[in-house]
């Protein structure tokens, strides 16, 4: 089995080597790759040294960056972090674990259920972290506690299939969400949280990073759930054009008159717009349906053009892991 490390890096020459370091203790089978983007400070320089796979990508920002790491580097188990040291690379083989047993497509490495608070010095930074966990949960009826997290772990089928749109750190967003909408088996481990040093601050940009979350998830519910956002959209665009025609309605009983005709033609507007949006929403649901039974085709087609087998797949060692799996807090997405 192989396994890679895939270390996307902005100007960290002042951890990148620890960071390989760690890794190669902890993981010594494993290819290392540094992907730069457009550093300045020679980052690329100190990860090839300490012995990392250096490759580069122009376009600016982490999204663009795990792009082309996905498209280009080729293994069976894909384990990401950060370039800042703030994940120990000891959380590495305990998360590569449940990929190479086939129990998990993504494992998470969750920060919030363990250090990510005391050491985290930017409160803002917390409640973001806070809210896109509640949006996500709530919206994509799921149970994840580390939405944003940089460190995870990733199997082959996983990192082939997710198609990235977004350009920058919003895109372990739409990671979560990819593989929440496609019945990915997700887990998620607990892991330690290391805040940067001081003199090594974080390029995450509080305000401009945590709108653009907040669009990717709104958008993402467009895409994924278009029934749900149109559908809202149009009930909400009904519900006001009732509110203004029932005062309407009264003034015609009380006096027979209809005396605000650019209001009734304001609130017919409102429920065309309305009623088309609620069946756009039910026509796009129907395309998207068609699109993940698409999509399901081609995760079979993959077994079948790689010749892959299901190790282990005796009866009863199943029931065994099946057994494992329900006595710990194993999610197994819309199977549950």
């Amino acid at each position: 089995m192989k396994t890679a490390v895939l270390i996307p890096c902005y100007n960290e020459a002042k951890s990148i080597r620890t960071v390989v370091e760690d890794f190669r203790k902890h993981l010594p089978d494993a290819d290392i790759y540094v992907y730069d983007n457009n550093s300045t400070d020679g980052t690329d320089d100190i990860a090839r040294s300490a012995g990392a796979i250096v490759r580069y990508e122009a376009r600016q920002g982490k999204g663009n960056v795990i792009r082309t790491m996905f498209r280009e580097v080729d293994a069976d188990c894909y384990i990401m972090a950060d370039g800042d040291n703030t994940y120990p690379a000891s959380f590495a083989p305990e998360l590569m674990k449940y990929v190479i047993q086939g129990r998990a497509d993504m494992v998470i490495g969750d920060r919030l259920s363990s250090s990510y608070f005391t050491e985290n010095k930017r409160p803002f930074h917390s409640f973001g972290n806070r809210l896109v966990r509640s949006l996500v949960n709530h919206i994509f009826h799921a149970r994840i506690n580390d939405i944003m997290t940089g460190a995870r772990a990733f199997s082959r089928d996983f990192v082939k299939s997710f198609a990235v749109s977004s350009k920058g750190f919003e895109i372990e967003t739409e990671m979560t969400i990819f593989a929440l909408e496609n019945n990915f088996k997700i887990m998620e481990i607990p892991i330690e949280y290391r805040d940067r040093d001081a003199d090594n601050p974080s390029k995450l940009s509080t305000y401009s990073d945590g709108y653009k979350v907040l669009k990717t998830i709104f958008r993402l519910l467009r895409d994924d759930k278009p029934a749900v956002f149109f559908g809202s959209i149009g009930a909400l665009t009904i519900i006001v054009g009732v509110l203004l025609f029932i005062p309407i309605v009264v003034e015609f009983m009380q006096t027979g008159k209809v005396p605000k005709y650019p209001t009734l033609i304001v609130i017919t507007g409102l429920w065309a717009i309305g009623t088309i949006s609620i069946f756009s929403g039910v026509i796009l649901s129907t395309i998207n349906t068609r699109a993940k039974q698409e999509f399901e085709r081609y995760m079979n087609l993959m077994y079948i053009c790689e010749g892959r087998e299901v190790s282990g797949s005796d009866t009863k060692s199943e029931k065994k892991r099946s057994e494992r799996e329900s006595d710990s807090g194993f999610w197994r997405g819309w199977n549950e």
